[in-house]
């Protein structure tokens, strides 16, 4: 499975590469720390998954969730933001993240979400 990662923190790209790094199965095959450059790595390296923070220097994942989803192939979008609000989670949702977690209190659920994912396609 292959992923990109778009954060502008270098901190937290680099503890979601370890953490997926224990993720048989998973790569990270991108990173980058805006939206315009997430864009053209999901449009270039078409991963299967791509994972975006909210808020970042040049727009807004949530506003990227709407762009991902219009691509072909589309890829499974998990949001993984510090800004976990109630308005920031029905944006991405209802632009079609299929997943939203809380930094601070669900990070551990990305590689979770990720097995399972996996899990599924091993299933088929």
């Amino acid at each position: 499975m292959r992923i990109v990662i778009a954060d502008d923190s270098n901190v937290v790209r680099q503890r979601l590469i370890r953490l997926l790094g224990d993720v048989s199965g998973v790569e990270v095959v991108g990173q980058a720390d805006d939206v315009p450059a997430a864009r053209i790595l999901v449009e270039t390296l078409k991963p299967d998954v791509a994972i975006l923070d909210v808020r970042m220097p040049t727009g807004s994942g949530a506003d990227l969730v709407l762009e991902l989803k219009r691509m072909d192939p589309v890829p499974k979008v998990i949001i993984l933001t510090n800004y976990a609000f109630p308005e920031n989670r029905k944006k991405c949702m209802d632009g079609g993240a299929d997943f939203f977690f809380d930094k601070s209190t669900e990070f551990q659920k990305v590689a979770a979400v990720l097995k399972k994912m996996l899990k599924e396609i091993q299933e088929k």
